[in-house]
């Protein structure tokens, strides 16, 4: 007599595999069976580590919620005259007194716990006590929290000061990328929907899209796939499957898109012409009827 194997997604007393105590056929299977019909259809769809548990969703929400009270202190003080290496001392006094730890500390090497992002800076601004916040500029303020274990991202354009419209212009246009990339986020989707929504809008609008930098998963880990792209073809891509969590982050140019990353410190990107950028990110979570931001 022989015996079978169960399936990978039953454990040895017949519960899901997410952890969450219920049979399989009451949890994940209706799921699985769907993803199972897309990929025998040809599309790419997401890995099992895409997917998170329960337990991993409430545990990414609680650093999500951190790193959205990070930012609201940051807006309370951000102003003129202010350097970036203040920024940062905001960051990690209010992330360390709330239970967290500041992601970007040390990861790879960077040295501070927030990137500050100038003007022609796209991303990964290292703060500095010798850069001083004037009037006109814009600069984005890019938080990372870990709260026992897991991850929240997300950041914020602030104008400084009397802001000219053309750099108004640019930092709303790339909120409402941000905004239509989440609307464009839907339950059995593509990916490649969000990048279309976006760069769609910023084309429209005459704005080049960064493309070496994007959004990622987030959760688990600093950065998981998917890689998010901000320009993409409507239809293509992974499928959006609920319980993925990634960031949608769009960098918009007021120039063309090509960046250079500054051989100084092998960490600030740089537009290539000197023109302004912006961008604003959010941590989104895939439900059932559509895209939850869970970071703002």
């Amino acid at each position: 007599m022989t015996g079978t194997k169960k399936p990978l997604e039953v454990t040895e007393d017949g519960l899901c595999w997410c952890g969450s105590g219920k049979p399989y056929a009451a949890c994940h299977q209706a799921l699985d069976d769907e993803i199972k019909l897309h990929q025998l259809a040809g599309e790419e769809v997401p890995t099992r580590d895409m997917i998170k548990t329960p337990a991993q969703i409430a545990g990414i929400r609680k650093a999500c919620a951190l790193n959205t009270a990070v930012l609201d202190e940051v807006a309370k003080y951000i102003r003129k005259g202010m350097t970036t290496e203040e920024i940062d001392q905001i960051v990690y006094q209010f992330t360390v007194k709330n239970g967290g730890t500041p992601a970007p500390l040390g990861f790879c090497g960077f040295p501070k716990s927030v990137c500050t992002s100038v003007n022609d800076q796209v991303c990964h601004g290292i703060p500095d006590p010798k850069v001083v916040l004037r009037n006109g500029d814009i600069v984005n303020v890019d938080v990372s929290t870990i709260v026992d274990g897991y991850y929240g991202d997300a950041s914020r354009m602030f104008e400084i000061g009397r802001v000219d419209q053309r750099a108004r212009d640019l930092v709303a246009i790339t909120k409402e990328c941000l905004k239509r990339g989440v609307a464009a986020a839907r339950p059995w989707g593509h990916l490649g929907d969000v990048g279309a929504a976006c760069g769609a809008f910023a084309h429209k609008h005459h704005y080049s899209v960064v493309e070496e930098f994007g959004g990622h998963g987030v959760g688990v880990e600093f950065h998981e796939d998917p890689f998010v792209a901000h320009t993409g073809k409507k239809g293509t891509g992974v499928l959006l499957v609920p319980g993925m969590i990634f960031t949608i982050e769009p960098m918009l140019n007021e120039g063309r898109k090509g960046v250079f990353i500054d051989s100084a410190n092998d960490w600030t990107v740089y537009t290539e012409d000197g023109s302004l950028s912006a961008q604003w990110e959010h941590t989104i979570l895939i439900t059932e009827t559509g895209a939850e931001i869970l970071t703002y």
